[in-house]
């Protein structure tokens, strides 16, 4: 069974950081296409943002464009989200996904717990 467990959500003020990162294991990690997806009170998820596997080339959903940056370590199997100048519409609880994804992409529920990124004053 795949393993994803998130950490590194909190509560920031507006304005700051927090970093987030998701440990895989029991899949080839270096060879999956690696995403953030995120949900927000009463809301659907949300892709936020996709690393690939192989080039490492990154896309963004438009609203955290400049201020997110996804990255990957294969040799630790992690998964990271970088997230600067953070805004209260960021509130959210953020889980990572296997798979490479768009804005409008539909994707099941994760099974993963997530982590909780709460974004007040």
């Amino acid at each position: 069974e795949v393993q994803l467990v998130e950490s590194g959500g909190g509560l920031v003020q507006p304005g700051g950081s927090l970093r987030l990162s998701c440990a895989a294991s029991t899949f080839a990690f270096s060879s999956t296409h690696m995403s953030w997806v995120r949900q927000a009170p009463g809301k659907g998820l949300e892709w936020v943002s996709t690393v690939y596997s192989g080039s490492g080339r990154t896309t963004y959903t438009d609203s955290v464009k400049g201020r997110f940056t996804i990255s990957r370590d294969n040799a630790k199997n992690t998964l990271y989200l970088q997230m600067n100048s953070l805004k209260p519409e960021d509130t959210a609880v953020y889980y990572c996904i296997k798979g490479a994804y768009y804005s409008g992409s539909y994707f099941a529920q994760p099974r993963s717990q997530g982590t909780q990124v709460t974004v007040s004053s």
